[in-house]
């Protein structure tokens, strides 16, 4: 029995872990309930808690590789969102800047996206 681990798989676990972890510090971090009042968003708590709910629901369906296409779809929703509500603002500031605090929501993207486009 070959147990071959491949990039793809590599990319589905990396981003479930992303996901799942950051859902649930949504749930159990006062802070980020105090960052997401900050945004100005209306019901900015409920809103919270459905993002995590939704990042906990489609990283596990990530993880168990169950309706990987139809998961990446929120999950890309998502980090758009997140990139102009909290990366795009603090351009004003300088390009570098904004490039090293949105490293991660592009690389979220990219690899989304790979798995979205995936046969």
């Amino acid at each position: 029995m070959t147990t071959e681990l491949s990039t793809i798989h590599l990319i589905r676990y990396s981003v479930a872990y992303v996901f799942i972890t950051s859902g649930v510090m949504k749930l159990v971090s006062d802070e980020l309930g105090s960052y997401f009042i900050s945004l100005g968003l209306p019901f900015p708590l409920y809103l919270m808690y459905a993002v995590s709910l939704i990042e906990i629901f489609c990283g596990i369906l990530i993880l168990s590789n169950n309706q990987v296409k139809n998961a990446t779809i929120p999950l890309i929703t998502i980090m758009i969102a997140a990139l102009l509500l909290t990366k795009i603002p603090i351009l004003h500031t300088g390009f570098m800047l904004f490039a090293f605090n949105a490293r991660l929501d592009i690389i979220m993207i990219v690899l989304l996206f790979i798995l979205y486009k995936r046969p």
